[in-house]
């Protein structure tokens, strides 16, 4: 199965661009809520949170998702190395749900870019940070 360290090797590279899409659009969104007042500053962010993520963020997420899907699809065994595996899936699910929920906070600030607060978006920031770090713990470490 020489192919398997292949698909973990692009797994890992999916799932990284996919996390330097959660960590910056959430900035970007500090920056379009704090700048609310300037209508073209708030244009150059508005195409700035399209592009990052419809072109780095959802094929990412994709990529990773279906790497993953791969691998497990050709290691079940994985499962019986502990619980560590159900975790980690677990909270790629709520990672997968905070993706999508940029995507719904993206196109409110659109309509309304007095939306939230700067201070409630630096916290959000902090959601896939938090995430990430369970993810390698249970993976790396498998504490379960």
């Amino acid at each position: 199965m020489a192919y398997y360290t292949w698909i973990l090797a692009f797994h890992v590279m999916s799932f990284t661009s996919w996390m330097a899409m959660l960590f910056y659009l959430p900035r970007l969104f500090i920056y379009h809520r704090e700048h609310a007042d300037n209508k073209a500053f708030g244009e150059v962010v508005e195409v700035q949170e399209y592009k990052l993520y419809t072109y780095i963020g959802v094929p990412a997420m994709w990529a990773t998702i279906l790497s993953g899907g791969t691998m497990l699809y050709l290691n079940p065994g994985i499962f019986q190395s502990g619980s560590w595996m159900d975790v980690k899936l677990f909270l790629v699910a709520l990672l997968i749900a905070y993706s999508f929920s940029l995507n719904r906070i993206r196109k409110t600030l659109i309509a309304d870019p007095y939306y939230k607060s700067g201070k409630f978006f630096r916290f959000y920031n902090e959601v896939p940070t938090l995430l990430m770090i369970f993810i390698v713990i249970m993976v790396v470490v498998k504490p379960f």
